[in-house]
């Protein structure tokens, strides 16, 4: 992608996302309650992931969406925890971070990225984040409203990667 697209591409991103705002503000009177600065300043952590793939897709560097998507995502637990007062979640949302990271790895190959990461390490990546999501949300309690059946999530993931593996190349 020549720098006349990627600049075009920049401007058009970011017009979408101040004119999704305006149109939110607009047709939903309460989004301005809802993203009131008291309770979204992690929403300031999201601007900064989004400016982030906003520089490298004008500096030619979509590998740049790596850390752009781990940023904003950081931003968007702490959104939750913000607005919920769940603090304690920190103790299982970290595992989601790798998760993050392999979003990152997509976007950047969408995005024309040329670095190593193939298609099958970032759904790997992705894989794995929520597999520790699920193991370390049940041992400290995240996933209390399945009850009893919050085992079956393991023995899901458990059955996936056997079959994962038996399929494997």
């Amino acid at each position: 992608m020549d720098r006349t697209k990627r600049s075009t591409l920049a401007v058009g991103i970011l017009l979408v996302l101040v004119g999704a705002y305006f149109v939110a503000a607009n047709l939903v009177p309460e989004f301005r309650d809802w993203v009131n600065i008291t309770l979204s300043w992690p929403l300031i952590i999201v601007a900064v992931g989004a400016g982030l793939l906003v520089l490298g897709l004008l500096v030619g560097a979509p590998e740049m969406a790596i850390p752009a998507v781990i940023v904003a995502g950081i931003g968007g637990i702490l959104y939750y925890q913000n607005l919920t007062n769940n603090w304690a979640s920190w103790s299982y949302m970290w595992t989601l971070i790798p998760g993050l990271s392999g979003l990152g790895m997509l976007l950047s190959k969408l995005l024309g990225g040329r670095g190593e990461h193939t298609v099958r390490s970032a759904l790997d990546t992705i894989g794995t984040s929520l597999v520790m999501f699920v193991i370390f949300g049940a041992f400290f309690g995240a996933f209390k409203m399945l009850g009893l059946y919050w085992p079956l999530l393991l023995v899901a993931a458990g059955v996936l990667l056997g079959i994962r593996a038996l399929i494997r190349r």
